[in-house]
């Protein structure tokens, strides 16, 4: 299956332009946790930790000031008042991938075979939480104070539960659509107007993924034509990290270091991420640019365990078999794999459990080792889309042929140690392997309470010229691609001024620049 469109909004980077120029610099996005989202001073105090606070107040968050013009959409602004953002967020990602992809001709005609399917967890979120205060809270204040203060009477404890419904914002009847989970993805394909499979999945940290593979099954099947993939994660309320600060899997030190040998916990945070995929077949015959190649995916899960908290490496090691088994791939092959994004939650138990399912599906070093590193260093954990932020950064790599960088890596986990893999402190060329086969990526997302998945992608045996590169970024300073028939004509090249290499077609600023037409040597 292709890549044929991408859409990202992550912490900042409101678009793929942006994602990738943070990637590639080594952008770190994390910051104190914003006053719209919670009151960091009130959860999140000094002192000795409680059961009704959090220990950690920073995390990746997304810019809440940008603003969706809906009325494009065919919205009226006022049906979606109190609407929970990540349907909104949604609908304007999908839009922008399919503008990625080439707009609506890319879309076919019969739109009963076009779908999308959304990763998005089941939390409680802004929207829901105050609803249930004005339901079940506001009846709750009003039965305490008949309880414990009925010399107030009627008349004043209704002022005090007119006073708390007041603190919720206006409740209007529009808005109630807006609190279904499900409806992320409805609401893509109603304005869209796509009419083949429109839902969302639950896979926890792994549903992005699992999105993915539901829609490389519709392609597969031949009951679609394109499907949109992806996850969404903006509308997450306090509850959801007090649940992760009472399990402990916040960072103490308030940084996300995945890989590390002192990493010590997650920080959350916020994105959407949604890929267009096509048959390759389809996607060549039509022209189309190609990201890259999605060749396998795979899903376990840990069956019984020891805990259904903890991480079991069993689960996920059949979960990258089972993808490099639909690749027709044997992952300990020396040239298998170039790239491997990590899940890399930074908790010890989780990167001990990823690291040994790395250890025993890819083998001991083989010559050049793999570079390894997670995106959630720069952006924190995103939770339902976390697999597609990682997934969309792998393709991209591929695409523009760089090896990006990882964050807080200075130190690596000593089990990385006689693998296949490395971290990179900074981006590199990704140098064409040397026995021919095509640049590849392995992509991990695991989700909490033993759910796993894995993709494999690999670069396009064919890449139209035309389609090839559409999103420029800036190396970081030191890397310089320059490509020659032979070692002389490079050694001339390495000579040469500035205005020789650009007269050469070479473009510094573009890590895809030179590679337009195709595979070259380094």
């Amino acid at each position: 299956m292709a890549i044929v469109g991408m859409a990202a909004f992550f912490p900042g980077a409101r678009d793929l332009d942006s994602y990738w120029h943070n990637i590639v610099n080594g952008v770190d996005a994390i910051s104190d946790v914003p006053a719209d989202r919670w009151d960091g001073e009130f959860y999140a105090p000094d002192g000795p930790r409680r059961s009704d606070r959090v220990y950690c107040r920073r995390g990746g968050f997304v810019d809440q000031e940008t603003e969706f013009d809906v009325t494009r959409f065919g919205i009226m602004p006022t049906s979606v008042a109190g609407t929970e953002p990540d349907q909104l967020i949604a609908l304007d990602v999908a839009h922008r991938s399919i503008e990625d992809a080439g707009g609506d001709p890319v879309l076919p005609a019969d739109r009963q075979r076009a779908g999308i399917v959304l990763g998005r967890g089941g939390y409680l979120t802004p929207g829901l939480v105050r609803l249930d205060q004005r339901v079940r809270t506001a009846g709750q204040v009003v039965r305490t104070l008949r309880e414990l203060a009925p010399e107030l009477g009627e008349d004043r404890i209704e002022e005090v539960r007119a006073a708390f419904a007041a603190q919720l914002g206006p409740e209007q009847p529009e808005s109630a659509i807006g609190l279904v989970p499900n409806l992320a993805a409805s609401r893509v394909a109603n304005r869209l107007d796509l009419r083949g499979p429109a839902y969302t999945v639950d896979a926890a940290c792994a549903s992005s993924l699992v999105a993915v593979d539901h829609a490389v099954r519709e392609l597969a099947a031949g009951r679609c034509d394109v499907m949109l993939a992806g996850g969404v994660h903006h509308c997450h309320d306090i509850t959801l990290w007090s649940v992760f600060s009472q399990l402990g899997a916040l960072s103490p030190s308030e940084r996300i270091r995945p890989l590390h040998a002192g990493a010590d916990g997650v920080l959350i945070g916020e994105g959407t991420g949604i890929v267009v995929l096509k048959r390759l077949a389809d996607a060549e015959r039509d022209g189309d640019r190609v990201y890259a190649v999605v060749s396998g995916t795979g899903v376990a899960s840990d069956g019984r365990s020891a805990s259904l908290f903890n991480p079991d490496p069993g689960g996920q090691i059949r979960a990258v078999r089972q993808a490099w088994d639909a690749a027709g791939l044997d992952p300990r092959a020396a040239d298998a794999l170039g790239l491997l994004e990590a899940h890399g939650t930074a908790t010890v138990a989780g990167d001990r459990a990823e690291l040994t399912t790395l250890a025993e599906v890819f083998g001991p070093a083989v010559g050049e080792r793999a570079a390894i590193g997670s995106v959630k260093s720069m952006i924190g954990h995103t939770m339902p889309a976390a697999g597609i932020a990682g997934l969309i950064k792998a393709a991209l790599a591929i695409h523009h042929e760089v090896l990006p960088p990882t964050l807080h890596c200075d130190e690596p986990n000593p089990a990385l140690d006689g693998t296949r893999f490395a971290p990179l402190a900074k981006a590199r060329p990704w140098a064409e392997p040397a026995t021919g086969v095509p640049r590849r990526a392995g992509v991990n997302a695991f989700g909490f309470g033993g759910i796993n998945a894995h993709v494999v992608l690999e670069q396009p045996a064919t890449v139209p010229a035309a389609r090839k590169a559409r999103t420029t970024v800036t190396e970081p300073e030191g890397v310089l691609r320059l490509a020659a028939a032979s070692p002389a004509e490079l050694a001339a090249l390495l000579d040469a001024d500035d205005s020789t290499v650009l007269a050469a077609g070479l473009d510094e600023r573009d890590p895809a620049a030179g590679a337009a037409a195709g595979p070259v040597r380094l």
